[in-house]
């Protein structure tokens, strides 16, 4: 399979919510959900520790738009389709197009939290790639300290694998941390 020739909608829809390609453009929406966010956010993303003018974040939407058009990263944008406010970000990462396997990561603008946005957004994504890419592994990583983020594979019914203990640096890069594995497989008959 040539991942080039691979089609994606222009926007995916929840009962509340939808989810498109980021867009050049879409770089003081997002400046503004980092900014408010960023103490919610950078203890476990590095993109959030470093605060970034609007053009350092649109330069990124960009980078990540080319690697939406060559099929190596889906990058999205999660907005309310009642009044198209930003919600946050979800993506597929470290695809692997010969096993069919796709990470889902996600973010959510601090002011938007406890709404139920990103399961939901998670949920129809995890849809999306078994039935649209006939995914055969959807995962969701994410450091074993972050609760909020664990609840959300927890919540729908993604299993635990395991954790890998030590594997990578916290964003301080300095202290060591541990990452949870959730993975949802293809249900073979």
């Amino acid at each position: 399979m040539n991942p080039l020739l691979v089609d994606f909608p222009e926007k995916i829809e929840t009962a509340r919510l939808y989810f498109r390609p980021c867009l050049p453009g879409d770089g003081k929406i997002v400046h503004e959900a980092i900014a408010v966010s960023r103490d919610s956010l950078k203890k476990w993303l590095p993109f959030a520790v470093k605060e970034e003018t609007v053009e350092e974040v649109e330069a990124g939407i960009r980078a990540s738009f080319a690697e939406f058009i060559n099929r190596s990263d889906f990058r999205l944008h999660i907005f309310l389709k009642e009044n198209h406010l930003f919600v946050g970000s979800i993506g597929l990462h470290r695809i692997n197009w010969d096993i069919k396997k796709f990470e889902i990561g996600y973010w959510c603008d601090s002011r938007q939290m406890k709404n139920g946005y990103i399961s939901e957004a998670v949920e129809a994504l995890t849809a999306f790639c078994f039935e649209h890419f006939k995914a055969n592994r959807v995962e969701i990583r994410c450091d074993e300290k972050n609760i909020a983020s664990r609840r959300i594979p927890e919540r729908l019914g993604f299993p635990l694998e395991g954790i890998l203990r030590n594997d990578s640096l916290a964003t301080d890069n300095i202290s060591l941390r541990s990452t949870c594995v959730y993975a949802k497989v293809k249900v073979v008959d």
